[in-house]
């Protein structure tokens, strides 16, 4: 047959094409299909038209037909023989098996089938309901969470085996051992859950993160099954908590299938060297802006092993489409976190994140933007009236506040709250959130599996701990924790990411400190746990801090004040970022206080007089629900 490969690299060139004519003596009398993809889909979809990848032996060279009498819209062909795909149309087909009939017309006696099969949606599928601002997103990196299946930790099919003893290694997480710990999680107050990817990477090191996947529509088996990944979803759905995936738009890895046999050489994007890309996402709405720039920026691939998919190919763009769908059905998610948001081309991502949300109305998207101000954040939400002026809308319901993540990185550590420094970080960057067309709708940390620790940071000083937890409670958004925080758990980034991706304490057997469970905890860690579980459960029932209006006032002397608030609650906040104890008197903040008399603190049970002046000690916040 006539295989095209592109290879990436060979003899110092990128992406060369090579043409082999590999000429077998015996005769093959069908051809062998290898991959269907989707492997099934769901009758009643929003979008009828489904693209059905057929990948194997010289299979473009036949023609296709379908029973049940249902349409081919379209049949599309490559440069490369192996692919073929057919799209049909599924609007009036009920959920049922049918069969595709293959005939090779310079053969007519070389004919073969495949059935496949529309299966049922859930009850109310395309309605169901998302996270939001009233959701806690706890973030965990599978393999470094929790060992519950030992049985998976090495598998004969893929390159890296088990070696814990190598920081940088698989040390065998798996996604049984995050449905043992779901109680734990849900202890802390968190009423979602976000897995870094599950999906294969087959790498042959440093494949832990699995941001650089080989399959897409498979689970690593070092993980578990696809039928496990179902089972942890039922699994939180039943106490009710919501499952979002990390899905990759961006890029794939080099030991992706397909990067062995590219369907089309546009399927990826592509340089005549290796070209990484700049980083630099600000040309992509910067009018001044060199056209290469652009490029490098969008077509530029991330590192060398990560392919970068080209999503202003149509093929590549309905894969990537129809294969997020595919997993909200099958594992019945509740939303996606997306790798590397702005690193794809704008036109193909924002209708990536439109497809989804016109199949799921009710769906959130949240995008990894890691951008340095505010405008250029606000710049992706779905609706942006600065985007607007460039006839650009990504259509994308959420981003990551990353200025707020900066400037936590250091407020806690500048006792001088003069002009710009201490506390007033905070207060300017909510003075942007005019910015935003939904403000509720932000996904706000203090760090996650990129970042360096909080801890480390701040050399584990719980006060400061404490000052940052209360403020990602209490202002807009939506707050994340990333796994270990709440028992105190550092890591120096500037060691390599294994520092900062550390196994947690007990989710392996003969740990000896285990700290999923109280007994096992240390004093230490069991007071970062018992602060944590007591401020988020106590803000699962707060509306007013869900969906409220926000108050602030310019800080003086280091302490910042801001209230939440709507018509049926009021609270109030204090944080004395100084190292010394501090008296405020509460005239200035009657427009809110009104005529409440008393607040009760959330954390110690006391309660303040409000009408004058409250004390406040030093590195310490007050959380005061008005009476």
């Amino acid at each position: 047959m006539n295989k095209i490969i592109y290879l990436p690299f060979q003899n110092g060139s990128f992406l060369k094409k090579i043409t082999l004519f590999l000429f077998f003596m015996s005769v093959t009398l069908h051809a062998q299909i290898d991959k269907v993809e989707p492997p099934f889909w769901y009758a009643g979809m929003q979008n009828p038209e489904l693209q059905i990848l057929f990948y194997g032996k010289d299979i473009s060279q036949y023609q296709v037909t379908v029973s049940n009498g249902i349409k081919i819209t379209n049949v599309k062909r490559t440069e490369n023989p192996n692919y073929i795909f057919v799209s049909i149309d599924t609007k009036k087909v009920a959920a049922s098996d049918f069969v595709f009939t293959f005939k090779n017309n310079n053969n007519n006696k070389e004919t073969f089938t495949h059935k496949y099969s529309l299966k049922k949606r859930r009850e109310n599928s395309a309605q169901r309901k998302s996270f939001d601002s009233s959701d806690m997103m706890y973030l965990l990196m599978p393999d470094r969470f929790a060992n519950g299946n030992r049985n998976n930790d090495s598998e004969n099919s893929i390159k890296e085996k088990y070696n814990r003893e190598l920081p940088g290694g698989r040390h065998g997480g798996d996604i049984e051992g995050i449905i043992k710990n779901l109680d734990y999680i849900a202890s802390l107050g968190a009423t979602t859950i976000w897995t870094t990817p599950l999906n294969e990477d087959n790498d042959a090191t440093y494949s832990y993160h699995t941001y650089g996947q080989s399959d897409v529509y498979k689970i690593d088996p070092r993980f578990g099954t696809n039928d496990d990944y179902v089972r942890l979803a039922a699994e939180m759905h039943k106490k009710d908590m919501k499952l979002v995936m990390d899905y990759v738009t961006n890029h794939w890895g080099i030991e992706h299938w397909m990067m062995k046999d590219l369907p089309t050489k546009e399927w990826i994007n592509h340089f005549d060297t290796f070209t990484q890309t700049n980083h630099k996402r600000t040309v992509i709405h910067d009018i001044n802006a060199s056209e290469i720039d652009k490029k490098i920026t969008i077509d530029g691939w991330f590192v060398s092993t990560m392919p970068d998919l080209n999503l202003k190919n149509p093929l590549t763009l309905k894969y990537l489409i129809q294969n997020a769908i595919w997993w909200i059905e099958y594992a019945d998610l509740d939303g996606f976190r997306v790798d590397t948001y702005n690193y794809s081309d704008p036109k193909g991502i924002a209708k990536w994140t439109k497809s989804i949300t016109d199949e799921y109305p009710n769906f959130n998207i949240v995008g990894e933007v890691w951008m340095q101000s505010q405008a250029q954040m606000a710049y992706w939400q779905k609706d942006s009236k600065i985007a607007e002026i460039q006839n650009y809308n990504s259509y994308l319901p959420s981003v990551m506040d990353f200025t707020l993540y900066e400037a936590t990185s250091k407020v806690f550590n500048e006792d001088d709250g003069s002009w710009d420094k201490g506390m007033v970080k905070l207060y300017d960057n909510f003075t942007n959130d005019f910015l935003y067309p939904n403000i509720n709708n932000m996904l706000i940390f203090v760090e996650n599996h990129d970042t360096n620790r909080f801890n480390q940071t701040y050399e584990n000083d719980i006060r400061k701990y404490k000052m940052a937890m209360t403020l990602m409670a209490t202002v807009r958004g939506i707050p994340q924790l990333y796994y270990g925080s709440e028992i105190g758990m550092a890591g120096d980034k500037n060691k390599g990411d294994a520092d900062i991706r550390k196994d947690f304490p007990g989710g392996w057997e003969g740990d000896k400190n285990n700290a999923f469970v109280k007994e096992g905890r240390t004093s230490g860690q069991n007071d970062y746990f018992n602060f944590t579980s007591k401020l988020f459960n106590w803000r699962k029932t707060k509306a007013a801090v869900h969906f409220g209006k926000m108050t602030h006032y310019i800080p003086e002397n280091n302490i910042y004040v801001y209230f939440r608030y709507n018509t049926n609650e009021t609270i109030m906040v204090l944080m004395n970022n100084s190292t010394e104890s501090k008296t405020v008197n509460t005239n200035r903040f009657k427009e809110n206080i009104k005529d409440f008399k008393t607040g009760k603190d959330v954390i110690s049970e006391l309660t303040f007089d409000v009408t004058n002046k409250i004390t406040i000690e030093p590195k310490s916040v007050l959380i005061l629900e008005l009476k």
